[in-house]
């Protein structure tokens, strides 16, 4: 989060950039957890949610499909994603 920013349009700006992903099967991943949790996510997980998102499309997939171990820093944040993918 810039110095500007407030905490309404950082939460616009990765709710967008969580639905305008690189691929279409992250798009519906991502955009959908972060319509339903973001607002809720802790400061610290907000920030660990906005390095996520520049993290590359291929990689994340694999990531939350459980093809790969994500890094150890993302794995909770993706344990949180995966679920609510199988929730959802």
């Amino acid at each position: 989060m810039t110095m500007t920013e407030t905490a309404e349009t950082r939460l616009k700006r990765m709710g967008m950039r969580s639905w305008r992903r690189g691929t279409k099967e992250m798009d519906m991943i991502l955009g959908p957890f972060a319509d339903d949790r973001l607002a809720g996510l802790s400061a610290t997980e907000l920030d660990l949610y906005d390095e996520l998102l520049l993290e590359n499309d291929q990689d994340l997939y694999q990531w939350v499909s459980g093809q790969v171990s994500p890094p150890d820093r993302f794995a909770g944040l993706i344990a949180l994603i995966r679920d609510h993918k199988i929730a959802g």
